[in-house]
């Protein structure tokens, strides 16, 4: 990846921070998950931008599949999909709740707008995905990826790993868990609640080929990407994305609050200054 690239993905994650807090703020008391949404985005923009293959069509069979198991960073999602032009400025301007609402604070499925799965419910969206992966094994999709991506505290649900030891006894290695690991989940901060300080370890005894990354640096999140495209294994690959939760709103980062809360008109204001100055 050359440095203008990077810096044109720095620009594209700098945008879809802009797009995220518009979109928490329009929540107003309603609350939005402004945190978990911080997290993810340089992981979601170099997914989209540089590595999710969608083959022009989003109902293409041999189309790549992406599932959001972590359903509360949907927001972050809806701001990568305005990216690739999949979804409008028009779209992300309607509210999130209520009669009028299409997009919504957890993803529902829709194809037309490349949203594979209704998730949100902790730990459903991994096993969904691991189903994906073995039906495209099935029907010999060799070139096709299941890319999906799974929150730190969601790991403390046992459908996770029952998932993933079925995954590696079926040799699924066409499918790609990214674990966005922020270190925070509602109740606060995962090594209180229960402590997976290991995560590597874990999955390496899952049986999955494991790597660890700056969850925000571009180019280090696009070279293991590439090689989950690339490799040639029988494992499914786990990349354990190191992030910060709130990433770029000074009174969000590392902040448990800010897992589900009220974006003020005030906060709003101080939050989009300190995204537009980076």
């Amino acid at each position: 990846m050359t440095e203008n690239r990077i810096e044109q993905l720095k620009v594209v994650s700098r945008e879809m921070r802009i797009d995220i807090l518009k979109m928490c703020h329009s929540c107003g008391k309603n609350n939005a998950h402004l945190g978990g949404c911080l997290s993810s985005v340089e992981i979601l923009s170099v997914l989209f931008l540089e590595i999710i293959k969608m083959n022009n069509n989003c109902s293409n069979e041999y189309r790549d599949r992406f599932v959001l198991s972590k359903g509360h960073a949907g927001i972050a999602l809806y701001a990568a999909l305005k990216q690739i032009g999949v979804i409008s400025q028009k779209d992300i301007q309607k509210p999130l709740r209520g009669v009028d609402a299409e997009l919504f604070r957890h993803p529902k499925r829709n194809l037309e707008k490349y949203i594979e799965v209704s998730s949100g419910s902790l730990g459903q969206g991994f096993p969904y995905s691991v189903g994906l992966a073995l039906a495209m094994k099935k029907k010999s999709y060799n070139d096709s990826r299941v890319f999906v991506i799974v929150g730190d505290g969601e790991c403390n649900e046992g459908s996770i790993w029952e998932a993933a030891a079925f995954a590696s006894h079926m040799q699924l290695d066409n499918l790609v868990v990214i674990v966005d690991k922020n270190g925070l989940q509602l109740d606060g901060f995962t090594s209180d609640i229960l402590q997976m300080d290991n995560m590597e370890e874990k999955w390496r005894a899952f049986g999955f080929e494991v790597a660890t990354v700056d969850g925000h640096d571009i180019e280090m999140l696009y070279l293991e990407l590439l090689h989950a495209r690339e490799r040639i294994s029988k494992k499914p690959l786990a990349i354990i994305a190191n992030t910060i939760k709130g990433k770029g709103v000074s009174f969000a980062e590392n902040v448990p609050e800010w897992h589900d809360g009220f974006l003020s008109d005030d906060l709003y204001e101080v939050a989009l200054k300190e995204i537009q100055n980076v």
